[in-house]
C-alpha cells in the first residue's frame, strides 16, 4: 500500500520518551500525525471529556484531555483520513485481560475500533521493584523491541488482512538491552491471572496489584500462549482483540423475561 497515514497517541503524554521513540520510528515510512495528551493521563481507561483545549506541538497536537479524547478529536476534527491509530509506546506493560478497560493506552485503541479504524496499542515491560521501574526506560534505545515490532506491524498488518479478524492489537515488548538480540513476536491471548489486594489500616485502604510482585519473584503461573508469559520470557506479545463486548443467547434470561410482570 501507499505510505500509511497514522494517528499516534498515548497516555504518558506527548513529551514521553516512548512516544518520541515510536514517532521517530514510524515517521521513517509513514505519515504520522501526533494527537496526544499534553501530560500524563495514565490508567484513565476510556474517560471522556465534554470539551478539550488543543495546542500545536512540534510533533502535532497536544490535547488537554484523555487518550480517548485524543482519538475522538483526532478522527473527527484534526486528521479524519488516517489508515491506522497507534497508541504508545507506554512505559510499563499492559498485560492481562483485566487491564484492557483500565489502561489509557489500550483504551485509545478501543476508541479507534468504534470508529472502524484499525488500531495498535503498544507498551513496554519494564521490570523492577515498586518505584524502581519508573526510573528506567529513559533512553529511546530501551524501546527498540517495541518500535521494531510496531513498525513491522504497521507496515504489513493492513495489507495482510489482520484487521479483517481483529479490531485492534495489544502489543507488549520486553525492554531492550545493548547486547540483546531482537525479540521475536509471539501471537498471544491476554492472561486471566488476577491478584488485586485491598488492605485496610484504620480509615485508609491500600489497593495493590499483586501481579507485579509475583512477576518480580518469578511466580508466573500464566501458561504458554499468554501475553505475560511471552513478555517475561523475552518475546514481543501481540494479542489480536475485538472491541465490542461479546454477546450470546441466554435461555435463562429469556425465561426470566417471560415471567416478569406475571
Amino acid at each position: 500500500m501507499d505510505e500509511p497515514h497514522v494517528l499516534l497517541t498515548n497516555d504518558d503524554g506527548i513529551d514521553a520518551v516512548g512516544f518520541r521513540a515510536l514517532h521517530d520510528a514510524l515517521s521513517r515510512f509513514a505519515d504520522v500525525t501526533a494527537v496526544a495528551p499534553n501530560g500524563d493521563k495514565s490508567a484513565v481507561g476510556r474517560a471522556m471529556s465534554r470539551e478539550v483545549q488543543v495546542e500545536t506541538h512540534d510533533l502535532g497536537y497536544a490535547i488537554h484531555g484523555t487518550p480517548a479524547d485524543c482519538v475522538v478529536v483526532g478522527l473527527e476534527a484534526l486528521c479524519p483520513d488516517v489508515d491506522l491509530v497507534v497508541a504508545g509506546c507506554n512505559r510499563g506493560a499492559n498485560l492481562g485481560a483485566y487491564v484492557l478497560g483500565r489502561s489509557g493506552t489500550v483504551s485509545a485503541a478501543v476508541e479507534a475500533a468504534f470508529f472502524d479504524v484499525p488500531a495498535i496499542a503498544v507498551s513496554l515491560y519494564v521490570p523492577g521493584a515498586d518505584g524502581e521501574w519508573q526510573e528506567k526506560a529513559n533512553d529511546p534505545l530501551d524501546y527498540r523491541n517495541a518500535t521494531a515490532a510496531t513498525t513491522y506491524l504497521v507496515d504489513h498488518a493492513l495489507g495482510a488482512g489482520v484487521f479483517e479478524q481483529a479490531e485492534y492489537l495489544n502489543v507488549n515488548a520486553p525492554i531492550h538491552h545493548a547486547d540483546d538480540d531482537p525479540a521475536p513476536i509471539e501471537i498471544t491471548e491476554p492472561s486471566t491471572l488476577y491478584d488485586m489486594r485491598a488492605d485496610r489500616d484504620g480509615e485508609r485502604i491500600s489497593l495493590t496489584d499483586n501481579v507485579w510482585a509475583r512477576m518480580r519473584d518469578g511466580d508466573i503461573p500464566d501458561p504458554q500462549g499468554t501475553d505475560r508469559r511471552a513478555v517475561v520470557e523475552g518475546r514481543v506479545s501481540v494479542s489480536p482483540l475485538t472491541a465490542p463486548h461479546s454477546t450470546q443467547h441466554h435461555e435463562a434470561l429469556d425465561a426470566l423475561a417471560e415471567t416478569y410482570l406475571t
